[in-house]
């Protein structure tokens, strides 16, 4: 099954191309905002599964491309993510130490939104394409062996990052600016995922394949992620983790640009960049640069801060 919001933040199933409003389906879920009514849902997503399945069954829906999408998960309460979780295509020797960070909820936008980049001295700014896991329900001190029960869904997902920032401990600045995580356009649940670790991960920007990469391409497998992430805090059903990307096809992002990331079977989530500085970077990607002898992002060329 497929879960969105749509226009007011209707929430709304997947039917072919074509979207269901089965908010009267779930009008019953306490709930004051839109992010109340899918966490909800997805905890008592067993109870509901039927009745949803027989609205879907009832109506032919609407087509997608008529309806504003909103975000799936509008206001999650957390939001983790991997650190260099990638091998980097056998380019690593061994995984980087298992870490992680955290992102405000202010950061998530849909598809059909806008990045907008700040006026920050950042050498350049990157969104990372990436796996994130929905949770399903409470999670503390999770085993690895027991992961997969937690995990309700999967949804495409952009690590906004503001990289070169000026100073020592600059984490967080770099990484949860409002806009700064795209996700979406739906929520896939578990069961139509066959194996999260071998999909296909593609990002374009401006229609140019820039990210391209295999999530079995993981440090640290998916299982492993939940493992330690609840080993620090609680997860909540609603909650994201994202699981890394791989950054040899990191590439600036900038005003006007136009980017999609479809994580294979998650659909395809597409956003504008804009930077009210216009300012202008080259178009290489990492590995594009390494592969030159020049390692590390594309250098700024024009605006503010060059």
């Amino acid at each position: 099954m497929k879960l969105l919001f749509f226009n007011d933040f209707q929430l709304g199933i997947m039917k072919g191309d074509n979207v269901v409003d089965v908010s009267d389906v779930v009008s019953g879920i306490p709930h004051l905002e839109p992010h109340q009514l899918i966490s909800g849902l997805i905890a008592n997503f067993d109870a509901c599964r039927a009745t949803l399945e027989a609205a879907v069954d009832a109506s032919d829906g609407v087509p997608l491309s008529s309806v504003r999408i909103r975000p799936p998960l509008p206001k999650p309460t957390n939001i983790d993510c991997m650190a260099v979780n990638y091998m980097e295509n056998g380019t690593r020797d061994e995984p980087a130490e298992i870490n992680a960070f955290q992102k405000s909820a202010y950061a998530i936008i849909g598809s059909g939104d806008t990045m907008v980049l700040p006026d920050a001295p950042a050498t350049v700014f990157e969104g990372e394409a990436e796996l994130a896991l929905v949770i399903g329900k409470t999670a503390t001190n999770v085993k690895a062996a027991d992961a997969f029960e937690y995990i309700f869904g999967y949804t495409n997902f952009i690590d906004g990052s503001a990289r070169g920032l000026p100073g020592a401990n600059v984490f967080h600045a770099m990484k949860s600016r409002d806009t700064f995580a795209p996700i979406g356009p739906y929520i896939v649940t578990s069961d139509e995922i066959d194996d999260p670790q071998n999909l296909q991960v593609q990002l374009w920007n401006n229609g140019v394949l820039k990210q391209n990469f295999n999530t079995d391409d993981m440090g640290h497998k998916i299982a492993r992620c939940v493992e330690f992430i609840t080993s620090i805090h609680t997860l909540e059903p609603g909650d994201i983790l994202a699981t890394g990307t791989n950054h040899r096809g990191l590439n600036p992002f900038q005003d006007g640009d136009v980017v999609e990331l479809e994580v294979e079977g998650l659909g395809r989530l597409s956003f504008n960049v804009k930077d009210d500085l216009k300012r202008g970077w080259g178009r290489d990607t990492h590995l594009e640069r390494e592969e030159r002898g020049e390692p590390g992002s594309s250098p700024q060329v024009s605006g503010k801060y060059a």
